[in-house]
């Protein structure tokens, strides 16, 4: 129980921090800045929209949502995926990969600071571990 609690606790405090800063610092919560991440990494800074919401561990409607914010920031436009006139793209443009990289310094400094300036490198490693099992589990179900 002790273990359960100090890892939601944990967990939900960091993330709690990390979207308030991000919203603070660069006028996005942490939930569209992942968004503007897995965009950035995609090829040609595109994805078709039902993958963007399993990249990025989303719903479909609250991605719906979340991109239409993104799109009247100019961060984000939508787009017809050639040949299936069901299906539509997310690509990242290039004010949104701006706003990602100014973003990006101060967030990658919280994350430091927040999460691994607190641990020593055998504790990093755990943390790793610890995850990757978990993602491992979690991704059969």
């Amino acid at each position: 129980q002790r273990t359960w609690r100090a890892f939601y606790s944990a967990t939900t405090l960091l993330l709690d921090r990390l979207d308030r800063e991000l919203q603070r610092d660069a006028g996005m919560p942490h939930a569209y800045y992942e968004i503007l991440v897995v965009l950035s990494e995609a090829p040609e800074r595109s994805l078709r929209m039902s993958a963007l919401a399993v990249r990025s561990r989303s719903s479909r409607s609250r991605l719906s949502h979340a991109v239409a914010k993104l799109e009247a920031a100019g961060w984000v436009q939508r787009k017809d995926c050639p040949g299936d006139k069901r299906g539509q793209l997310a690509e990242l443009t290039d004010e949104g990969f701006t706003a990602l990289e100014a973003a990006a310094p101060g967030h990658v400094e919280d994350v430091r600071t927040y999460l691994f300036d607190r641990l020593t490198p055998t504790q990093i490693k755990q943390l790793r571990s610890i995850s990757e099992a978990m993602v491992a589990g979690l991704a059969q179900k």
